[in-house]
């Protein structure tokens, strides 16, 4: 065993076990890198929460999970049985200061049990009302740090949303930041480990043909859309508290915009990237309460059909209230102040019951400063595109003018197209599998840091106060399988753009 593999071997505690992200998502993808054989070991993984359990109830329970979410699927008894000994469960409530002296008895058990030294990483998939009281127990049980007389660390990592406003936030990242060193915290954003996000820096720095042209001089805008054809899924309740701002463009949509605008770091290393995105952060032009009406716009949608089925508005979902004002779009115009952008604005859309799932960032070029086909006023020629489609159909396409065959000058646009699922073959790793093994090896590259995300609080502070207190109008304000509501349009076309239809 090779001394970095014997650094990067922990014990995955998860506080929430019995919830819908451990069941679709952690374990089928710790199960995945375990089958890759890029996890580890020796491990161990602790689930912890209220629900009574057996640690073999835990397994049969893991294993449905795995059956159900993997993306590789169980080969034989035997290897899954080699897995399974590696999981454990402890009942007890995170709230609960009076847990914490047993969780941490029993973590030496099974440390011992399966030799995985004192390495620790916390994982806190709870209710967001949980997080507070959860991180100041760990402190009080002496949990945030390795046991004495031993060569361990300790990580937490923390699921969205950070805070549910600037407020919050703030005071979640003191409290955070009273019991853990910055770089012992996560704060997970799933976003950021896709391939195909990752792919984004990849291409820019990469290729030396597309950097020259990143930049004012050369492009006109950028759109980032991320939209969704489905509902809420019964999970109206959190929608209620969450709405579209909060739920995508504070985290996953600002993030994209990051890396999108951010400029290269001296070093693929997290500090120096994620330096970076900050600065992106703090040169965002900020957003006066006066103009919330002018670079804002937010929808919900009522009844209509998706993908020719007949679907139900959102105040009919269940769990919502009949007379919500919550948002299930949101559309936001902004400007980068410096000096690779400075002009350039930046449209930002997201929304619940559009025509399909799609997201990607939309790269258009200026026209042509001189159209040297003036003599045939017919021909209109579209300006180059570049996008970089982040699911499904990963991958991206460049556009531009083309002679049509024939005798007369006609001009189309056409595309070249790179697709990643053709072009590298198989199912890309799940965004988890990336982000729990970073966090094990201890690298916090694609996690967000507290500065940027206070930042990010900071940035929507204004809309979010002006539509708490305006009048949301009309409600809802959008058909489900359209693309929104009609100020959104006008956000756009206001200064003689139009949105794409991915």
């Amino acid at each position: 065993m090779t001394a970095s593999t014997i650094d990067e071997s922990c014990t995955l505690v998860i506080f929430g076990a019995s919830g819908d992200l451990t069941r679709r998502k952690l374990l089928p993808a710790l199960w995945s890198m375990f089958q890759s054989r890029v996890l580890p070991e020796p491990f161990a993984v602790v689930g912890v929460s209220r629900s009574e359990m057996t640690n073999e109830q835990f397994r049969t329970r893991m294993r449905e999970a795995i059956a159900d979410f993997a993306r590789v699927q169980p080969p034989s008894t035997r290897v899954w049985e080699r897995f399974a000994q590696a999981l454990f469960y402890y009942a007890g409530d995170p709230a609960d200061g009076g847990m914490y002296a047993g969780l941490s008895a029993y973590l030496k058990q099974v440390e011992q049990e399966r030799g995985t030294g004192a390495n620790r990483l916390f994982y806190v998939s709870t209710p967001p009302s949980v997080y507070s009281p959860l991180v100041t127990r760990l402190g009080e049980a002496g949990l945030n740090r390795p046991p004495e007389n031993t060569n361990g660390w300790v990580r937490i990592i923390i699921e969205k949303p950070f805070g549910r406003d600037l407020v919050s936030a703030g005071a979640l990242n003191q409290v955070v930041a009273s019991v853990f060193h910055e770089d012992q915290v996560y704060r997970i954003d799933h976003y950021l480990g896709k391939e195909t996000v990752q792919n984004i820096l990849v291409f820019r720095w990469a290729n030396g043909i597309f950097e020259p042209l990143w930049n004012r001089n050369h492009v006109d805008h950028v759109q980032i859309t991320v939209g969704e054809a489905i509902g809420v899924e019964g999970r109206g309740a959190y929608y209620e508290e969450s709405g579209a701002l909060r739920d995508m463009i504070q985290n996953h949509i600002l993030q994209l915009l990051c890396l999108v605008a951010m400029e290269p770091p001296v070093t693929f290393d997290s500090d120096p990237v994620r330096d970076e995105k900050t600065k992106v952060m703090r040169a965002i032009r900020p957003i006066a309460a006066d103009e919330v009406d002018r670079v804002a716009v937010r929808g919900q949608y009522g009844p209509g059909f998706v993908e020719g089925q007949r679907v139900p508005g959102y105040r009919e979902e269940k769990g919502v209230s009949a007379e919500s004002i919550t948002e299930t779009f949101a559309a936001l115009r902004l400007e980068i102040e410096n000096w690779r952008w400075a002009g350039v604005p930046f449209y930002l859309r997201t929304g619940k019951r559009l025509p399909k799932r799609a997201s990607e960032i939309a790269v258009q070029f200026k026209q042509t400063p001189h159209l040297v086909f003036r003599r045939n006023p017919e021909i209109l020629t579209e300006p180059n595109r570049l996008v970089l489609r982040i699911q499904p159909d990963e991958g991206m396409s460049l556009s531009f003018g083309a002679k049509l065959p024939g005798s007369e000058l006609r001009i189309k646009p056409v595309e070249m197209e790179f697709d990643y699922g053709q072009a590298f073959g198989g199912e890309p790793p799940e965004a988890y599998e990336r982000l729990l093994l970073d966090a094990m090896k201890g690298d916090a590259t694609l996690y967000a840091r507290g500065d940027w995300v206070m930042m990010a609080w900071e940035l929507l502070q204004p809309v979010l106060s002006g539509w708490a207190a305006g009048d949301p109008r009309k409600f809802p304000n959008y058909e489900a399988g359209t693309w929104g509501p009609a100020e959104a349009d006008t956000l756009i076309e206001r200064s003689g753009r139009r949105w794409r239809r991915p």
